[in-house]
């Protein structure tokens, strides 16, 4: 830590890791103000900035639960792919971070930079949202962790915490997270008022996880 928390900064610090503790994500900046009695998530943010100036946390931008602790990361950092292949993801519990070591059912003995870009994990999927383009259920979607996405990619999306798979189009302050199944009525988000995170995009997709590769 290279200076002293001023005791709002540390309310604020000791509310992020509570919350990191107790849930296993990080809060809002909307959760830090309604917690702390902030006017408006736009003074938890200057907060937030100050507290990564200082070297304690770490911020990305663009994420509503983008907030990062050090050692959290390198916890985080012995669930990247290794030479035990790369990690399968089962069930995502709602509000937890996808790369959770509970999530993880095994390891598929494919290297990363198998596709392109390289993925970090295989997502395993449920439903046929996105059949019409062969991702089927129980398939395995090769994912690119990423908070970047162009319009039209497919993209694995936590909307609400809870995670799917979509294609991604935005215009202004609208998302339209798109189906590619007629059945399936387009998710539409309005960023305005709803949080939206992008986990990463899809780089390919493994029939029934059996190994037979798509790119």
């Amino acid at each position: 830590m290279s200076r002293p928390l001023t005791s709002r900064q540390q309310n604020v610090y000791d509310f992020i890791v509570k919350t990191m503790q107790e849930l296993g994500y990080p809060p809002t900046r909307a959760e830090i103000a309604r917690a702390l009695g902030f006017r408006s998530p736009n003074a938890a943010e200057e907060h937030l900035r100050a507290l990564e100036r200082k070297g304690v946390i770490r911020v990305i931008r663009g994420t509503s639960r983008g907030i990062r602790l050090p050692a959290q990361e390198n916890d985080t950092a012995a669930l990247e792919p290794s030479s035990e292949g790369l990690p399968v993801i089962g069930e995502v519990a709602a509000g937890s971070p996808i790369l959770a070591a509970e999530h993880i059912d095994r390891y598929c003995p494919l290297p990363p930079d198998y596709f392109t870009p390289r993925a970090d994990y295989l997502l395993k999927v449920r439903g046929l949202s996105m059949k019409d383009i062969g991702i089927l259920e129980g398939d395995l979607l090769a994912v690119h962790r990423t908070e970047r996405v162009r319009d039209g990619q497919i993209v694995v999306a936590r909307l609400e915490d809870e995670v799917t798979v979509k294609r991604f189009h935005r215009q202004g302050h609208r998302v339209v997270l798109e189906a590619e199944n007629p059945e399936f009525a387009p998710i539409e988000v309005d960023l305005r008022h709803q949080e939206l995170e992008i986990e990463g995009i899809g780089v390919g997709v493994i029939r029934g996880g059996n190994g037979q590769a798509l790119g």
